[in-house]
């Protein structure tokens, strides 16, 4: 079978906080944190698990630590959803990431 991603995925293990999600119309889920564990990124996004429903085509604001002091916030955008025994598995992607954090992921598939 022939790789379609655009980008090479790798393991990143971290738990962050998500505290809205909106779309251009309505924010669904506002002043509630709630934990996600990021499970791999690429340049082209996140593949993540949580026990929240989380509705396709939404965004939200997140802040990505690859150590070594290379951290940036990022709009993503959901794109699937999978049901899983331990909650629901989600694939976003990074909307207008700038080329300097797409490099710091590229360091960081290098490091690791």
């Amino acid at each position: 079978m022939r790789e379609r991603r655009r980008s090479h995925r790798m393991t990143y293990n971290a738990v962050i906080n998500i505290d809205q999600v909106y779309n251009q119309d309505e924010t669904i889920i506002g002043n509630k944190e709630f934990p996600i564990e990021i499970i791999d990124i690429s340049k082209g996004g996140i593949g993540f698990n949580t026990q929240e429903q989380l509705p396709l085509n939404y965004y939200f604001n997140a802040k990505i630590d690859l150590g070594s002091g290379k951290q940036f916030y990022s709009v993503l955008r959901i794109m699937r959803m999978q049901d899983i025994e331990e909650g629901y598995s989600y694939g976003c992607e990074f909307v207008g990431l700038a080329d300097i954090l797409s490099l710091y992921i590229d360091e960081y598939e290098q490091e690791n």
